[in-house]
Parts: C-alpha cells; structure tokens; sequence
C-alpha cells in the first residue's frame, strides 16, 4: 500500500480483541472464525455527517478512526448495544484472547502519533 495511502487506514487489530466489534446472530464459532481472520485487515470509513450531533447530513464526509485503546468507546453506550442485541463486550474479548495481535503497518493508524488527515472543501475551476 503507498504510503500516503495508509495515513487514511485504520487496522482492527483492537476492535477485534477487545470484543467491541461484534457480528450479531452468528454463532460464538463462526464468529471467532470471522474475527480471526479480520484481524489483520484494515478498514477506511469516512462518515457522511456527525450523527451525534445533526440529524441530517451537514457538512462534509470526515474520515473517522477506529477505536485503539481501552476508554475511548462511551462504556454507555456499549452497555446499551450489549443490552439491545444480547452480547457480552467482556465474553467477546475473552473468547478473541487466543486470537494473535498482528503486527500493524508502520504509517497505518496515523492518529496514534497525535496527528491525522482530514478532508476539506475546497473550490477548484474547471473546464468545460
């Protein structure tokens, strides 16, 4: 991947093994099976509007990181969801533990350094 290109990549290495990424209404093994192989992957999400706070689509699309650490999810908020689709966030880390961390990509979680990218509207002649 170019190198400039893994700046805007997320890995989901901690999404995986902390139990917070989940696939509700599959079985406890295919899920483990899933996740397994997921947890080298990378992901790049750019959210079309801030859904917590405007309930339409203002602005424009911003890319968004993925969790990396313990605290950065509202524990509120995860408890909801656990409650609403019948999971354990605390049973889903315990059943990834034998799950191998990779290694991620030197240039990939780039926030982790204390700076990122992000996109901004800018206006550009064209031609016709």
């Amino acid at each position: 991947m170019p190198e400039d290109e893994k700046r805007l990549w997320h890995s989901h290495h901690y999404e995986v093994k902390s139990g917070v990424l989940v696939a509700p209404g599959i079985p406890d093994i295919a899920e483990h099976a899933y996740f397994a192989d997921l947890v080298s992957t990378y992901g790049k999400t750019f959210h079309t509007w801030q859904y917590d706070r405007d309930d339409f689509p203002y602005g424009i699309p911003q890319l968004m990181m993925g969790l990396a650490d313990d605290g950065q999810a509202n524990q509120a908020l995860l408890d909801d969801r656990d409650r609403r689709l019948r999971v354990s966030t605390p049973a889903k880390r315990q059943n990834r533990a034998d799950i191998p961390a990779p290694r991620v990509l030197p240039g990939a979680n780039v926030w982790e350094s204390g700076r990122t990218v992000q996109t901004c509207l800018e206006e550009r002649d064209f031609r016709r």
